[in-house]
């Protein structure tokens, strides 16, 4: 993609009404607009690195035999009723009326609604285990909308329910999406400290979040320090779910059940939430199977949720510097910029143009700086929006036949040949991919 044709409006200075990082970088590097409070546009750049996420979450649930469907955003109020929860979820639910008075809601979860699909078509324990997952928005009406996608009022979320005949085949689906979400996040580059948590109004008795490690992060975090050491082929749910992890005053300096020198302190944010809450809803709503004796049996149910939206902020929180974003490669909106300092220059455009095209027609992910700008002005924007890796292009270092390459996260640089730089990040992109 050529910048010049590209709609990435940047900004210089910091905008008055965001307070944390991610927000002022979000707003700046132009990869939302607020819309109303708590509300966001997604520009090109922020689009991209949100389907990015989403494609990634994706993957690792059709991995762990999940099978996608797709729910909607404003449901009936009738399945609320019947489980109680239409008038204990508060005031964070947004009700409305369609034009003949009927009771309607703009879904912040979709428990209700996977039930009913579920016991509208599945009547036998051969059907079982099943776990659907979708991607959607939903809606919470928060009191203080804030922190820009961290905390907004609408937001992408994946969600996923399962279903198994027992508590015992529901712990085994639990802990084939706790993998799950484990790989998720290693993937995106991100350090995941899973930790036990209250099941809140999703209701049951086995639940699980996933913070991941960022300075600038809204909880602190105490933990056992090998959950910093995970390797993606080799994850034990059962022996992670035993290590010790404690967020904020939950934890108790006076007492904890491991070694000091074992104990690591760190600053994190929620990305992600499991729930295994056995028949609360099954019974409300009448979810049955035959077993093989059969007999109908309440269905034991669990749901898994991803923050998409958010997680694009928390990846900002988590890798950023001084003068903007730093994407991890898995994520970002372009895998490398390449930076046209001299757009008058014959020379210039010529080798531009080259790599471009070659870098494109090996699937790599390029936006080239071909704007008639100050060299001032496409360094810092370039930096500002944060694509992994730079190529810089100018005049005096083509005379000796050089241009510069340059890692954005460490602002490591080195001056290579065209065809050194080319073979380069080939290389180093197709290893992070």
């Amino acid at each position: 993609m050529k910048f010049s044709n590209y709609f990435s409006p940047t900004l210089n200075e910091n905008p008055a009404e965001a307070e944390i990082i991610s927000h002022k970088l979000m707003i700046r590097a132009g990869l939302v607009k607020q819309a109303s409070a708590g509300i966001y546009s997604w520009l090109p750049l922020g689009l991209k690195v949100l389907k990015n996420i989403e494609q990634i979450v994706r993957e690792e649930q059709n991995k762990a035999g999940a099978i996608e469907i797709l729910m909607p955003t404003i449901q009936s109020a009738d399945l609320w009723i019947k489980s109680g929860r239409y008038k204990d979820y508060g005031k964070e639910m947004l009700r409305i009326q369609d034009r003949s008075g009927r009771e309607m809601l703009y879904g912040p979860t979709n428990e209700e609604l996977i039930t009913d699909i579920f016991q509208s078509y599945v009547n036998s324990y051969k059907d079982l285990p099943l776990n659907l997952y979708h991607t959607q928005w939903k809606f919470r009406d928060e009191v203080r909308p804030r922190f820009g996608v961290m905390r907004g009022r609408e937001f992408l979320m994946k969600d996923n329910y399962s279903f198994d005949l027992s508590q015992e085949e529901a712990k085994i689906s639990y802990d084939k999406m706790f993998t799950a979400y484990i790989k998720t996040f290693l993937r995106m580059g991100l350090t995941p400290i899973s930790l036990r948590a209250d099941t809140g109004p999703i209701g049951g008795d086995l639940s699980h979040e996933f913070q991941i490690l960022a300075k600038t992060g809204e909880s602190t975090l105490y933990y056992d320090k090998e959950l910093e050491t995970l390797d993606p082929e080799k994850i034990e749910p059962e022996k992670l779910q035993s290590y010790y992890a404690a967020v904020d005053d939950i934890h108790d300096e006076k007492n904890y059940p491991i070694n000091q020198d074992q104990l690591k302190i760190s600053k994190g944010i929620e990305v992600g939430h499991i729930f295994y809450f056995g028949t609360k809803y099954s019974e409300k709503l009448g979810a049955y199977v035959q077993d093989n004796k059969g007999e109908k049996r309440l269905v034991h149910m669990g749901s898994y949720g991803i923050g998409i939206s958010r997680l694009v902020g928390a990846i900002i929180e988590a890798f950023h510097d001084d003068r903007g974003i730093i994407w991890p490669i898995p994520v970002a909106p372009f895998h490398i910029s390449l930076i046209n300092l001299m757009t008058e220059d014959d020379k210039c455009n010529e080798v531009s143009e080259n790599l471009y095209n070659n870098l494109v027609k090996k699937n790599i992910e390029v936006l080239y700086d071909d704007r008639k700008f100050s060299m001032g002005k496409k360094l810092s924007d370039n930096d500002l929006i944060g694509i992994p890796y730079q190529i810089i292009i100018g005049k005096r270092d083509l005379k000796e036949n050089l241009i510069e390459v340059k890692d954005r996260k460490t602002y490591e640089s080195q001056k290579l040949n065209p065809d050194q730089a080319f073979n380069f990040l080939i290389n180093e992109i197709n290893s992070k991919i």
